[in-house]
């Protein structure tokens, strides 16, 4: 097993780690964007409740705990939410008569809000770290960035190492738990190519599961692994006196080993239940979710998913076991929704990434104790998804709807570049992106009681070679899928071990996770951006998204009853919040089961026929 990071001469001290990023430009800029999208989606998420100075007017103020105040313009949006203008914010100290002063740190914000945000010393203390480490990311990313022209010609995992994270979250790169080290080896903005060690487990601790082509381990690793890496694992085995045909392999994220299986797993790896492996030869890099590893040497092997036990984005970012262990049963079952209906299959052309083989290794102890920390029961396992390279066809190429969401150094939107790539005006390439994606998600909804979540992580876009969006693909099924609570005809075919591990919630809010997931996700920030750098208001934007979901409708009129029970156009949603989650709700507690966003009041919908 490779010792991560090598060793060192005893007698020469460690070389420190280079840091060019770090300098006062980069953070400058990399702090102003985090201020005014922290005061925008605080206020978005009424956790501020910025005041306009002027009746009806574009500036706002905010007071400070310590009798300042910000004042700033923004423009307001669809879901109520805000754009803050960077450039614009300023600070008054307590007296008015000292004038104001440019103001972005978003450090110094918090600690001059504390009250005001209603934060606790152990949430104040936290999130300062996870916003500093969020920062450092930003400006990593800025002294690489690329153009919008290049970034266009990446590929699709190429492309995941430039994108700047969740647009809504605003600490979105903490990482808690990763050095400076590691965050220059194993984030997305390192763009650093790994190897991944393997593991051998025993049949007793490790458990594997597979679709029916891949029903036996043999048939995944005959696909995944060369002949003589998998005769070098066995011969390691023998070697130590133990039997191969004893064992499951999976790879492991070298931090993971470092600093929680050899910890935790001592026992068994003392035991011989556990036991290291050389890395194999193929070279990944790590996507936005940090723990899945896109195969750069050999693309038609699959993406590998594995834990990593970092607080990232409100969760700990390891693999549940018992979803770990369904995942193939939900791909099946997924699959078969898609691959015996013609509208799925054939006109929309859905791709569906499913999880195909998992091994799961259960912690003799955690995993037993319903009432440890949910962090616990997640830390060793691995899931093997279909590649997405053999799935497109000559010519196209994909890239995540996160993408859409990029400016580039110079303020150029990403989008735009590809609209002017693909020749179409502008509302018409729109037109072609929500047909992309809208049909199939509304048709797994409403046909089949079945939501994904299509964030712009999990929901890609496949272009032409034109750059005009064709079609849709999705992956992560096990852990962003949801059904119905009320049981309905489609949902009879689900197997048991499916049904039993599946998210159900009831039909009205089922909705929320196409709202939350893609249009309050992604759109709410995608419209303005196309209203300044493509001329398209957002009005005419949302006018063409409810476009599309009529033009469903009238394609099925048979589902009329479905539209009513899963009502995508009524008036008001909830307001879902993420960082109202992290703020107040759970902080930075331990807690048994994974926590949930948080709702705070409603919002009108801009889908609405009155809106």
């Amino acid at each position: 097993m490779p010792t991560y990071p090598a060793h060192h001469d005893a007698t020469e001290p460690p070389a420190l780690l280079t840091t060019p990023e770090l300098n006062g430009d980069a953070w400058d800029r990399a702090a102003s964007r985090m201020l005014a999208k922290m005061l925008g989606e605080f206020a978005y998420e009424e956790v501020i409740e910025p005041a306009p100075r002027t009746a009806g007017g574009s500036t706002y103020t905010l007071p400070l705990d310590d009798g300042g105040s910000l004042s700033f313009t923004a423009r307001r949006g669809v879901y109520g939410s805000w754009r803050v203008d960077p450039g614009s914010i300023r600070a008054e100290g307590p007296d008015p008569a000292a004038g104001s002063v440019p103001f972005r740190d978003p450090l110094l914000f918090v600690t001059r809000a504390r009250r005001l945000l209603g934060l606790d010393g152990a949430t104040l203390g936290h999130l300062l770290r996870e916003l500093t480490t969020t920062l450092a990311a930003d400006a990593r990313l800025d002294h690489t960035a690329l153009t919008a022209a290049e970034l266009a010609g990446l590929g699709y995992a190429e492309l995941e190492g430039h994108q700047t994270g969740h647009p809504w979250i605003v600490a979105n790169k903490g990482r808690l738990g990763f050095s400076a080290t590691d965050a220059a080896r194993y984030t997305p903005e390192a763009r650093e190519p790994v190897r991944l060690p393997w593991l051998a487990v025993s049949h007793r601790i490790a458990e594997y599961r597979g679709v029916p082509a891949l029903s036996t381990p043999d048939k995944l690793y005959t696909q995944e692994l060369d002949p003589a890496v998998r005769a070098s694992f066995a011969d390691s085995l023998r070697a130590r006196g133990l039997d191969p045909d004893g064992y499951h392999y999976l790879p492991v994220h070298p931090w993971q080993w470092d600093e929680w299986i050899v910890p935790l797993f001592a026992p068994a790896i003392a035991a011989r239940d556990i036991v290291p492996l050389p890395a194999d030869p193929d070279v990944r890099l790590p996507q936005q979710s940090i723990r899945t590893f896109a195969n750069l040497a050999r693309p038609d092997r699959h993406t590998v998913k594995l834990p990593l036990s970092v607080l990232n984005t409100l969760v700990w970012r390891g693999l549940p076991t018992e979803r770990t262990i369904a995942a193939p049963a939900v791909t099946g079952w997924v699959l078969g929704l898609r691959d015996n209906d013609p509208f799925l299959r054939d006109t929309c052309g859905v791709i569906l990434l499913g999880e195909v083989a998992s091994v799961t290794v259960e912690h003799p102890l955690y995993d037993h104790l319903p009432e440890a920390p949910y962090q616990f029961k997640e830390i060793l396992g691995a899931i093997w998804r279909e590649p997405l390279p053999p799935r497109l066809a000559p010519g196209e190429r994909a890239r995540t709807l996160a993408s859409l969401l990029h400016t580039d150094p110079a303020g150029r939107a990403f989008t735009a570049e590809l609209v002017e790539r693909s020749g179409l005006a502008p509302s018409v390439w729109l037109t072609r992106l929500f047909a992309a994606l809208l049909p199939p998600l509304l048709h797994f909804l409403y046909r089949y009681g079945t939501v994904f979540s299509p964030h712009g992580e999990n929901a890609i876009v496949v272009f032409d070679g034109e750059d005009v969006p064709v079609r849709l693909a999705i992956k992560d099924f096990v852990d962003d899928v949801n059904v119905s609570a009320q049981p309905l005809p489609e949902h009879d075919t689900m197997p048991a071990d499916v049904r039993r591990v599946l998210l159900t919630e009831e039909p009205a809010f089922l909705t929320q996770f196409i709202h939350s997931g893609l249009f309050t996700g992604v759109f709410r920030f995608l419209s303005p951006l196309c209203e300044e750098q493509l001329g398209v208001p957002e009005g005419e934007f949302w006018s063409l998204v409810r476009a599309e979901i009529l033009r469903y409708h009238a394609r099925f009129p048979e589902l009329k009853e479905r539209f009513e029970m899963f009502d995508m156009l009524t008036p008001r949603i909830d307001r879902l919040c993420l960082n109202r989650n992290r703020l107040h709700l759970d902080g930075y507690r331990d807690r048994p089961v994974r926590p949930h966003a948080a709702v705070h009041g409603s919002v009108a919908n801009p889908l609405h026929p009155s809106e």
